[in-house]
């Protein structure tokens, strides 16, 4: 299970980090900001009993094995980012597989579009068109330019795509009731940046033979404790009672920090989460503010020779949460063919492991010594149930600090401003 250690936070000065007691003795009690978030009516926490939905996904996943040799996900935000990590967490880093490869067309590049091109046989490809709205312009007009590509090869285009949608709602569910493509529903008390536990990443998960049962259960564990009235067992609580905190006294940019070449796109993944939940303006008596918390990331040990220069140094307006992983990997030794020169003699008896976790001390320790606050979120191993844990716990700490910052974390006004600009301009004269 998932575990804090808040060590680092507390070893700062304390004009930069917490105490315990900061911590562990909230203002208000949980269940006050509980009853807050009930009321916003949503779902991403509920669908996690929904053992209907994932075992009708694995039923579609065994129906289809050995058909595909690639998928493509057809997608932007949302409906891909869920998707890109739980490929890239708890798939081959270099693509090895025994499957289907999974492929994410979250851009409308042309590039992009043409390369995919060059690695897929059509014959061969399931195209998942994933988009809670149905009518999203870019995942439509991917769809679009597939299904002629499809078409063009004599190829029946129900045999090569699966939609994912609103139930009722939308012009993907016109189509789907129209032309009988099989499809899943995005629940609709459920954003798409909340959506990675339904059909949205499930189905392409499944079809890689990610066991999503145990993706889900992890989720499951970490939905208890979140609905825990103990903040010692509260974790999502915790977190965001240390964001907010940090947040207001003068550091609004949080790294998440993963030690794991596994987990970089889980970091990309709550980019997107923090972002669209917590920037918000809001208007009290009469006066807008802005609110919001700049999520960046970085990869250990890759970053400390591209940002710690910054961390230590620069302005001390971050916040910094650390991923620790237990058990990384193979024990792979680090040889020595130099042994008597002294140059290399801190590398004797050392594996990867060793070497990746002490660079992670290290770096911790150096922002302890500039006075930069930290954490680490520990887990003992990347599968999926630790995923399932930690989409869990960042989705649900994002729920409580919508409530601490009385706005609205399910919305997002300034992405559909933009969406609805685009298609103004798009319209003909």
């Amino acid at each position: 299970m998932i575990s804090f250690d808040l060590s680092n936070l507390y070893a700062v000065d304390k004009k930069h980090g917490m105490s315990e007691k900061d911590v562990m003795d909230p203002m208000q009690g949980i269940g006050h900001y509980m009853d807050k978030i009930k009321a916003r009516d949503q779902d991403f926490y509920k669908i996690v009993n929904d053992d209907e939905t994932v075992e009708q996904v694995m039923k579609y996943a065994e129906s289809v094995q050995g058909k595909y040799e690639s998928v493509v996900v057809l997608g932007i935000g949302g409906s891909s980012l869920g998707t890109i990590c739980l490929r890239d967490s708890l798939g081959h880093l270099f693509g090895k597989t025994e499957g289907p490869r999974l492929h994410v067309l979250d851009n409308i590049d042309p590039s992009f579009i043409a390369e995919l091109e060059d690695v897929i046989d059509l014959s061969s490809t399931l195209f998942i068109v994933v988009t809670k709205s149905g009518g999203t312009p870019e995942t439509l007009s991917e769809f679009f330019y597939f299904r002629a590509k499809v078409e063009a090869a004599g190829l029946k285009p129900q045999d090569h795509f699966v939609m994912i949608t609103d139930p009722e709602k939308g012009l993907l569910r016109k189509i789907v009731n129209e032309e009988s493509f099989t499809a899943f529903d995005v629940p609709p008390k459920v954003g798409g940046r909340f959506s990675v536990l339904t059909p949205v990443g499930l189905v392409p998960a499944a079809l890689i033979g990610i066991d999503i049962r145990a993706l889900v259960a992890g989720a499951r564990e970490m939905r208890d404790l979140f609905l825990s009235e103990e903040v010692e067992e509260n974790l999502p609580f915790q977190l965001a009672s240390i964001q907010e905190w940090m947040d207001h006294r003068g550091k609004p940019m949080h790294v998440l920090f993963p030690y794991s070449q596994k987990l970089i796109k889980l970091a990309d993944w709550y980019r997107q989460l923090l972002a669209e939940s917590i920037g918000k303006a809001k208007t009290d008596s009469g006066r807008e503010t802005h609110i919001g918390i700049t999520p960046l990331y970085a990869l250990g040990v890759t970053d400390q020779h591209s940002q710690n220069q910054l961390y230590n140094e620069g302005p001390n307006d971050k916040f910094f949460m650390f991923i620790r992983v237990g058990k990384m990997g193979p024990k792979l030794e680090i040889p020595n063919p130099y042994p008597d020169e002294p140059a290399v003699e801190y590398l004797k008896n050392v594996d990867f492991e060793c070497l990746m976790k002490t660079e992670m001390k290290g770096t911790m320790q150096s922002l302890i010594q500039n006075d930069r606050p930290s954490m680490v979120i520990d887990i003992p191993e990347v599968n999926e149930t630790t995923l399932g844990q930690l989409f869990m716990l960042f989705e649900a700490s994002i729920a409580f600090l919508g409530e601490f910052y009385n706005i609205n974390a399910f919305d997002q006004p300034g992405v559909e401003l933009s969406k609805n600009l685009t298609k103004q301009m798009l319209m003909p004269s």
